[in-house]
């Protein structure tokens, strides 16, 4: 991303969320985005992954720059190469956990879709709760879910806001190692808000935002291409 800006109007005044971001991700890196809350560290999680439009600057995915992309265009190349995990899953309640998995990959026109929700509802321990519905699971379920439909359409990058944030410290822990397991097996690139520093460490990098703009882009371990 280049020279990425975003400002809104509240009361007829502007204010700053983000300012002058510049930030390159390479293919298959991990990235923890940290900082207080209200750093805007969600809002540029958010345009990143094309879900909001910068006031100023642009963001390229694959090279292919979003900003002038309209609505549908946006979705379609979310639903080609983008990923999410939510803090609150954001699984579809009258949807069981297999049915929720299917969701993208049926979206995307697989028609094998079932088959490879089965397969990553092996991959993430649930096969035996696949008739099962978000109500019927627990925190940690829910979110194992969650990875398996983020991962079954093979993203490119996946976005993922606080994932373990609603969960005790014990299940998030395994939810991350689980995340981090597939996201190392798939050669995904994997951007992450979080407040939780542990977390972040685990990643090749840690980019800190205070004031909405980046005050510590630190890499993490030597080994990063």
């Amino acid at each position: 991303m280049c020279n990425l800006s975003k400002n809104v109007v509240v009361n007829d005044e502007t204010l700053s969320i983000l300012n002058n971001i510049n930030l390159n991700v390479k293919r298959g890196e991990t990235i923890a985005i940290v900082g207080a809350s209200g750093s805007g560290k969600s809002t540029l999680l958010g345009i990143m992954a094309g879900l909001d439009k910068p006031s100023e600057g642009d963001v390229k995915l694959g090279g292919v720059g979003l900003k002038n992309l309209n609505e549908e265009q946006r979705a379609n190349l979310r639903k080609d190469m983008i990923g999410f995990i939510f803090q609150s899953f954001l699984l579809v309640p009258s949807l069981t956990a297999l049915e929720n998995v299917m969701l993208p990959a049926e979206l995307k026109g697989e028609k094998n879709a079932k088959q490879l929700a089965q397969q990553w509802l092996e991959k993430v321990g649930l096969a035996n709760r696949a008739d099962h519905y978000p109500n019927q699971l627990s925190g940690g379920e829910q979110q194992r879910v969650a990875i398996a439909r983020a991962f079954i359409t093979h993203p490119e990058v996946l976005f993922a806001d606080e994932p373990s944030a609603n969960l005790d410290t014990h299940t998030g822990h395994i939810i991350e190692s689980l995340l981090f397991e597939l996201n190392r097996e798939n050669g995904t690139t994997l951007i992450l808000v979080t407040h939780d520093e542990e977390l972040a460490e685990k990643c090749d990098r840690m980019i800190t935002l205070h004031g909405g703009e980046i005050i510590a882009p630190e890499a993490r371990h030597a080994d990063v291409v």
